[in-house]
């Protein structure tokens, strides 16, 4: 599970990244980030109604997209805000992973 520190709560923090924030996409995820005064990097996820009208499935592709980033954690650099915008529900854990990396590598917040 992805730490509390490392998590977007606050609607001022993510409107903040959608303002400010520059935007990275690859398949049905995009990104948006903007650095932050912060030690470490902190994620929000967004799932759209669109994929399911059911809580529990957005909340899945939330659960999967969470993990694969905390398993990508230490490779990432700290001082980001990123937010994560899901656009599929068909997306695997492998799929995740490899879709988050490419993303972070384009935005330059890997190490």
């Amino acid at each position: 599970m992805l730490s509390f520190k490392n998590r977007i709560k606050k609607e001022k923090d993510f409107r903040k990244v959608f303002n400010a924030g520059k935007v990275v996409s690859l398949d049905s995820v995009s990104i948006r980030f903007s650095q932050n005064n912060l030690e470490e990097a902190r994620f929000g996820f967004i799932v759209s109604k669109k994929i399911s009208k059911r809580a529990v499935v957005r909340n899945k592709v939330k659960r999967i997209f969470r993990e694969q980033t905390r398993l990508i954690l230490k490779d990432i650099k700290g001082g980001f805000d990123v937010v994560v915008i899901i656009k599929s529900s068909s997306i695997t854990s492998l799929d995740a992973k490899r879709i988050l990396l490419e993303l972070f590598k384009q935005a330059n917040i890997l190490n």
